[in-house]
């Protein structure tokens, strides 16, 4: 079994560099199907689910090849048109390769799709939308079988939703004529998703903004930088909040997070932004803050929730979240109760009343955000901790315990090699207090 044990109690001193999105680089990946020529995708972290978005395009038809943090896809001969269930399982963005599918080759075959469990998460806004572009779908058993000859039209979203903004733009691309689609998700990702194809000549208007306008034709050959990964960055000031210390983060863009920084300032921490770079002091105890309530983009991210939960232990007085995004993003709590937080759950509220001390537990990561959520507690307790099931943070944060070290938290990997391999090269952790490590076969 592979574990992060911490050894908390010790402030976060130093500089660490953001890592490239986790939330953009696999919508990327999947746009790769559309280039009539090959694609360079730099700034790729090195994740799980970057691997199996990879082995996706390979089952595909693509070329693939990753050389440290870059990636170069040439889909010319993708052949096939189904994804199997064993693909699709690894990770939820897998659903990104149906829009791309369908304007491809006009048909695809997907099943269920894989991830975190976090209560309903239903592709119903996907099929809506895809529908209004000339898509039929059936269901045979478990396996969803897509068919159709899109064109452009008007979608509008009962809901901003990213993978369904991001499935439909992918889509409209194969289209004849114009799509416009309403109600978008406007998160980052979504500007750097449209930044990549706009790279290769496609036409894509209203980056940025609700309502996106986009023209068929699939775009060229592109090189492209993935954007820095705002979840990351919250979680290492989450971290940070949490221990203590003086902490600055490197090629980040702290206008993607805004709401988490102004929560963890006005928690006490005091925060220095400049261009690419932000610095946290974190004070001996947080302040408690007022009401929190995750919303779309620009509002306060989902993805962050826990990790500021954990922060927010030691707090002093009530602090009140409101999860409105996700209908069980609080599976979270019962580890951080563990640690002897406070945390009362009602429905989609959840109030944390600050203790003076935490103690070390053992834990069991439930889903990425909630096992990141689990280090940054035990991080501010005084004690051991152990985190099982650590498979689910290797889903979004590269070398995560060994960068952690590396600002002086006393924290370590300790698992049996478990590696996979992909594109000719091995990915592995190590045995106790080893990081990542890449070799040739």
């Amino acid at each position: 079994m592979e574990s992060i044990i911490v050894e908390g109690g010790r402030p976060l001193e130093g500089k660490v560099s953001i890592s490239g999105a986790k939330n953009s680089v696999l919508p990327l990946l999947a746009a790769a199907i559309l280039f009539r020529g090959g694609c360079l995708l730099h700034n790729c972290p090195r994740l799980s689910d970057v691997a199996a978005a990879a082995e996706i395009l390979e089952h595909l038809g693509c070329r693939v090849d990753r050389t440290g943090h870059s990636i170069w896809v040439d889909a010319q001969d993708l052949c096939r048109d189904e994804i199997p269930r064993a693909l699709m399982e690894r990770m939820r963005s897998s659903i990104l390769f149906l829009g791309p599918l369908l304007a491809r080759t006009g048909r695809c075959t997907l099943y269920e799709p894989g991830g975190c469990c976090l209560g309903a998460r239903p592709i119903d806004l996907h099929l809506a939308g895809l529908e209004a572009l000339g898509a039929e779908f059936s269901w045979d058993r478990d396996r969803l079988v897509c068919r159709g000859k899109l064109r452009g039209g008007a979608v509008t979203l009962p809901f901003p939703s990213v993978g369904a903004t991001e499935n439909l733009i992918l889509a409209a691309l194969g289209a004849e004529g114009t799509t416009t689609i309403y109600h978008a998700a406007r998160e980052p990702e979504i500007g750097d998703l449209i930044g990549f194809l706009t790279a290769g000549g496609a036409r894509i208007y209203g980056a940025g903004t609700s309502m996106l306008q986009i023209e068929g034709g699939f775009p060229d050959a592109a090189a492209y930088t993935v954007l820095p990964d705002r979840m990351e960055a919250a979680t290492f000031l989450a971290a940070a909040a949490s221990a203590g210390g003086d902490l600055c983060l490197e090629r980040t863009r702290p206008g993607d997070y805004g709401p988490v920084i102004q929560v963890l300032r006005a928690a006490g921490c005091r925060i220095e932004e400049g261009p690419g770079e932000v610095r946290i002091h974190g004070p001996e105890r947080l302040q408690s803050v007022p009401p929190i309530r995750t919303a779309p983009y620009p509002g306060f991210p989902t993805d962050a929730q826990a990790p500021v939960m954990a922060a927010l232990l030691r707090a002093q007085g009530v602090t009140v979240f409101e999860e409105t995004v996700f209908a069980d993003r609080y599976r979270h709590v019962p580890a951080l109760r563990a640690l002897g937080g406070r945390i009362q759950v009602s429905g989609a509220i959840a109030a944390v009343t600050g203790v003076p001390e935490l103690h070390g537990a053992a834990m069991e990561a439930t889903d990425l955000r909630g096992g990141a959520a689990m280090v940054v507690g035990a991080l501010g307790a005084q004690g051991t901790s152990r985190i099982g099931s650590v498979q689910h943070i290797l889903r979004g944060y590269e070398d995560f315990a060994r960068r952690l070290a590396a600002l002086g938290a006393t924290i370590r990997m300790e698992h049996e090699r478990a590696e996979c391999c992909h594109g000719g090269l091995y990915y592995g952790l190590g045995r106790t207090g080893e990081g990542a490590q890449e070799k040739a076969p």
